[in-house]
């Protein structure tokens, strides 16, 4: 990055999941369901805390959520997380959507919560996370 660019947002954290809305996600009003992004942002958030708890974990707490702009059919929605912090049995997960619509030169952020996650057994009660190297 240049000092030209200190001026340009960017996503934080690892791109995770990529997805197009399509007609089908959307309200009568032709805008993108805010629970369609929602599932895309916690199944994304999910993936990492797979990874961190190595196996199950359920979400626990969604905390945050604002929506910046509006979220339109075609354009490409891209989730980006960051693991924010790891307790005994808790993974805490920030998550930043960008889209990048059609036309459009530069993403924009649409989104951003953060995800807590609870690492559980088979039998899904609370199991600690293992110790992360």
């Amino acid at each position: 990055m240049t000092t030209l660019d200190d001026d340009k947002p960017r996503p934080r954290g690892e791109l995770t999941i990529q997805v197009v809305p399509l007609p089908g996600d959307t309200n009568a009003n032709g805008d993108v369901y805010a629970g369609w992004l929602i599932k895309q942002m916690d199944m994304a958030a999910a993936s990492i805390a797979g990874r961190v708890s190595q196996g199950r974990n359920a979400t626990v707490a969604v905390d945050r959520m604002e929506f910046l702009s509006p979220l339109r059919v075609g354009s490409q929605v891209s989730c980006y997380c960051e693991l924010v912090d790891i307790g005994r049995s808790s993974m805490k997960i920030n998550v930043e959507v960008w889209t990048l619509d059609r036309a459009a030169k530069r993403p924009r952020k649409v989104t951003e919560a953060l995800f807590v996650f609870v690492a559980i057994d088979e039998h899904g009660r609370i199991r600690e996370v293992p110790d992360q190297l």
